[in-house]
């Protein structure tokens, strides 16, 4: 199934990208090794066998923003840079829905907590509200003057908050549109917006180092949390709803006490900005992601630093624990997402497939599986408990072709003056446009998987070299016949 999209699509790619790309080891590739071309030859190493990714989510043609499951756990939905949201089958990867109606960048979608609506934040200034079984636009929320960051149901579904860079928090009544309250009081762009799990009270985190926390019901500022020296990145509640923890770019993460606004705990040990702080869903552990690569796991009763999870060689940009509370994931910089055991702070996966870093990861509800989204404008599926691949889902015939696959570490070599598709020099070999394909004489001839795509490339006559996000680089040479 992880060729399931480019089959449907590009049929021939069976015998030519499918045959190449599988696994030396996989049961098709052995299976239909008669098919393969006497034309191409591969040199070097090709996986042995499937790596943990269950399925690539593609049809966007920008960057993905944000990623999102429902909290039944069937659908999932991402927001992109090309001003839509999508809506996709999270057990067979099929796209529901495309929401179409914003003037700019979607920044964050979330579910209802019923499942039954959805809610996009855009750089449009406004909100929308969907109908998560048919796409049907519900509601536009006007009001904000600046582009909207972040948007959050509260927890009985009846209120909807948004995050602006106008300095306001506005809370609407998702069921009319009517905005209920609009709270004021920042001097920087509002980062991040949270209901409390009992839906009383909202916290914001700002550009100006405050935290703020408010009466959900009637929009009173009950608390102002100072004590950062730069930006607030994140703020969360503890599922208990009595604590809050807010990240850095002081690179401190605090724990506050949600109702009376005391700092209970200043946690260092981060040599960089934290990005995203999380609790875990029994509220006992607080885990931190941080530019210095690094993730730490901490006691949420005393601060002490129980973990500090080392291995990605790039910056850690999301951390979410499990709803189960036994696996911590996090995505990172470096192309990768890993999962730990956050008890003892083992790695039991390390997933690759992102040919860029991955901005976000989200693991659906009933904690089975993973969903990420990369600059690669891909969303991943994976299974979070034993890491199969199941397929990849994508929105000939070669004459002569050989392809030689090079593993690099850091991707040193390549060309740094190739970052945009090239025309052939000799009117020959080149790049698509969207970088999924390779052509020859103008003919798409090659499909290149998500993790196979350039980041950059060079053309020299019949030789392609192309350097990947992850640091992969491989080279695909066309040989004249006979």
């Amino acid at each position: 199934m992880y060729y399931k999209l480019a089959i449907e699509r590009y049929p021939l790619q069976i015998y030519i990208s499918a045959l190449l790309f599988s696994p030396k080891q996989s049961m098709v590739r052995n299976l239909y090794a008669y098919e393969e071309s006497k034309e191409i030859t591969i040199v070097s190493p090709v996986a042995e066998q499937w790596n943990a990714c269950l399925q690539t989510l593609e049809g966007h043609s920008s960057l993905v923003n944000s990623v999102v499951f429902s909290h039944d756990s069937t659908r999932l939905a991402s927001a992109f840079d090309d001003s839509t949201v999508k809506i996709w089958d999270a057990r067979n990867g099929d796209c529901l829905q495309t929401l179409e109606g914003h003037s700019s960048s979607v920044n964050s979608v979330v579910f209802s907590h019923d499942s039954t609506r959805l809610a996009s934040a855009s750089g449009d200034s406004t909100i929308k509200i969907w109908d998560a079984r048919n796409g049907d636009c519900l509601q536009t929320l006007e009001g904000h003057s600046g582009w909207v960051n972040s948007v959050v149901f509260s927890h009985d579904s009846t209120r909807l908050a948004s995050a602006s860079g106008d300095s306001t928090i506005k809370i609407w009544d998702p069921r009319n549109g009517d905005c209920l309250q609009t709270l004021e009081g920042y001097s920087g762009s509002v980062n991040s917006v949270v209901f409390s799990h009992d839906s009383t009270r909202l916290a914001s985190a700002s550009l100006d180092s405050t935290i703020k926390i408010w009466d959900a019901r009637n929009g009173d500022c009950l608390q102002t949390l100072e004590g950062h020296s730069s930006w607030v990145n994140s703020v969360v509640f503890s599922h208990d709803s009595t604590r809050l923890a807010s990240a850095s770019s002081d690179s401190t993460i605090k724990i506050w006490d949600a109702r009376n606004g005391d700092c209970l705990q200043t946690l260092k040990g981060h040599s960089s900005w934290v990005s995203s702080v999380v609790f875990s869903h029994d509220s006992t552990r607080l885990a931190s992601a941080s530019l210095d690569s690094t993730i730490k796991i901490w006691d949420a009763r005393n601060g002490d630093c129980l973990q500090t999870l080392e291995g990605h060689s790039g910056l850690v940009n999301s951390v979410v624990f499990s709803h189960d509370s036994t696996r911590l994931a996090s995505a990172s910089g470096d192309s990768t997402i890993k999962i730990w055991d956050p008890r003892n702070g083992d790695c039991l996966q390390t997933l690759k497939g992102h040919s860029s870093w991955v901005s976000s990861v989200v693991f659906s509800h009933d904690s089975t599986r993973l969903a990420s989204a990369s600059l690669d404008s891909t969303i991943k599926i994976w299974d979070a408990r034993n890491g199969d691949c199941l397929q990849t889902l994508e929105d000939h015939h070669v004459d002569d072709l050989s392809v030689f696959f090079l593993q690099h570490p850091n991707g040193e070599g390549m060309p740094e003056d190739s970052q945009q598709p090239q025309r052939p020099l000799d009117g020959s070999i080149a790049i698509s446009q969207d970088r999924s394909w390779v052509t020859r004489n103008s003919q798409k001839v090659l499909w290149l998987p998500s993790e196979y795509r350039p980041a950059s490339h060079n053309v020299s006559k019949e030789t392609v070299g192309m350097g990947t996000g992850s640091g992969r680089v491989w080279i695909c040479r066309f040989r004249a016949a006979g």
